[in-house]
């Protein structure tokens, strides 16, 4: 199992963690947010924790509430290499960016950028799309979807920040099974997949999602969405509700009778200036070797 973690942040540091919880720094502004995989010790001083500029704290399952210890913007930008994007504290304590899927970002650049021709992407539960720039900016055209009309519009507004609104990309907010299911009956194929998929959601008209019973029906969907020749399929999940060697399996048997080789592992963040490591995600991935 290899363990992957992003070392091209300039704009983002995970400060430190423990007790719960992570201190990191998104551009000029500093953070706490609820880990509960982060059960050791914090390393930096009480001070450099009171010193945050606000912490998100638990309240109802999956949502929460931010205290402000001083003022700070609706929101602000950030970047990631040629990336640029919003950031902005949310009600269920994300900000609009998972800093440690930078890493799978970078790969799927790389694939598309060695692929003989334009490569058809489709980004499902795509959020605020910085995988959807990312192939896009390095030449790929995208569908991304997303369930949350709200997501799909900050995606956009990335999209515009970054200079990529020419780029050929397809904003949808559907719900992923029946989006997959209706480009299986038009005949649609796409290259490279992008699955980010929750634990548990609902869909643009209250589908229900849930990752162990709904993911091999995605999956089984997919398979009839390759093109003859695909290039890469990579999957994050931030969930338990499926084992990494059931996850691989199930990429292993999508991916039956092509030849390509399939990694799998955590992902995760190293914290600045200590060698302390943080895993918030097991992920899958496929790539083609022909």
């Amino acid at each position: 199992m290899t363990a992957l973690y992003p070392t091209a942040w300039q704009d983002y540091a995970l400060l430190d963690c423990g007790n719960g919880q992570k201190l990191e720094r998104f551009g000029d502004y500093t953070l706490i947010r609820p880990e509960p995989s982060a059960t050791w010790q914090p390393t930096l001083p009480r001070q450099a924790w009171d010193a945050a500029d606000a912490i998100f704290q638990l309240g109802a399952p999956n949502s929460g509430t931010w205290h402000f210890r001083r003022p700070l913007p609706e929101r602000w930008q950030m970047y990631y290499k040629a990336l640029r994007f919003w950031v902005a504290p949310t009600p269920f304590r994300h900000v609009g960016v998972f800093p440690e899927q930078a890493v799978h970002w970078d790969w799927l650049a790389a694939r598309i950028a060695q692929a003989p021709s334009p490569l058809r992407v489709l980004n499902l539960f795509g959020y605020t799309g910085l995988a959807t720039l990312a192939a896009a900016a390095a030449g790929a055209s995208v569908t991304h979807v997303d369930a949350s009309k709200r997501a799909v519009a900050w995606a956009r507004e990335n999209a515009a920040l970054s200079g990529l609104t020419s780029c050929p990309i397809r904003w949808l907010v559907d719900d992923a099974l029946k989006f997959t299911a209706r480009e299986v009956r038009r005949g649609v194929r796409y290259d490279c997949f992008v699955l980010d998929p929750p634990p548990f959601g609902r869909g643009a008209h209250g589908e229900i999602w849930s990752f162990d019973k709904s993911m091999p029906q995605l999956m089984a969907l997919i398979r009839q969405l390759l093109s003859p020749t695909p290039r890469c399929i990579v999957i994050t999940a931030y969930t338990a509700k499926m084992s990494l060697p059931s996850l691989k399996r199930l990429l292993a048997e999508t991916m039956s009778g092509y030849d390509g080789v399939i990694e799998a592992g955590e992902l995760g963040l190293r914290q600045q200036g200590a060698a302390r490591t943080l895993i918030t995600a097991f992920y899958v991935r496929w790539r083609t070797t022909s």
